[in-house]
């Protein structure tokens, strides 16, 4: 999901000296994994309302007006950290609408089905159970899709989080322990656990050891 870390490190040098286009470059080769990451966190009802695209823009503003503050800090990953501030400013949001216009909001969410669209659902379904099993007719792709839906939000957050990082946003072990702020081992064993929590919801309670690099 996220771009080059080689290219963004040379990119964050040039960005460094000054340079706006390599300001510009870094933003622009990182715009489609923040739409993606606003699109899959966005609450369904509030999307309704707000464009997704405008929440990316306001993210990469952001990014491009704290570049030197991160770039002084130097403490993670510039993905992790642009990441950190497109869920701060979705956290934000879901506050102010849920806050002013909680009740508009929640009707107007009772009439809005699963995600349009939502491949990435039907994608990590396919990667959790069995690939031979993976419906090709649509109606049963809908049925897949809302079977996992049912099951991923039976985990508590905690779970959630970790196989959204991790499968959805395909984030490294040492990236989830980093963003997390704990050790790479408790990060793995905490995806392992999730994952066979979710497995025995969908109704395959075989245990897995991967993932956990």
């Amino acid at each position: 999901m996220w771009p080059n870390s080689d290219e963004t490190q040379e990119l964050l040098k040039n960005a460094e000296g000054g340079n706006a286009d390599a300001v510009e470059a870094l933003m622009d080769r990182h715009r489609t994994s923040i739409q993606q990451l606003v699109r899959m966190r966005m609450d369904r009802a509030i999307a309704q309302r707000v464009d997704a695209s405008d929440v990316v823009q306001d993210v990469l503003l952001e990014a491009s007006q704290r570049l030197d503050e991160f770039i002084g800090a130097g403490k993670m990953p510039f993905h992790l950290w642009l990441r950190q501030l497109a869920k701060d400013r979705i956290i934000d949001m879901h506050r102010r609408h849920r806050g002013a216009q909680r009740r508009s909001v929640d009707r107007e969410q009772s009439m809005v089905g699963p995600a349009a669209g939502d491949q990435s659902s039907l994608d990590l379904a396919a990667q959790l159970m069995d690939q031979e099993l993976t419906p090709a007719a649509e109606n049963m792709r809908r049925e897949l899709e809302q079977t996992f839906l049912s099951a991923l939000s039976q985990l508590n957050e905690d779970d959630r989080e970790i196989i959204v990082m991790r499968h959805y946003e395909h984030l490294a072990n040492t990236d989830v322990a980093q963003a997390l702020g704990i050790s790479q081992a408790s990060a793995g064993m905490k995806h392992l656990r999730a994952l066979r929590k979710l497995r025995a919801i969908l109704g395959d309670g075989s245990s897995s050891g991967d993932g956990d690099a």
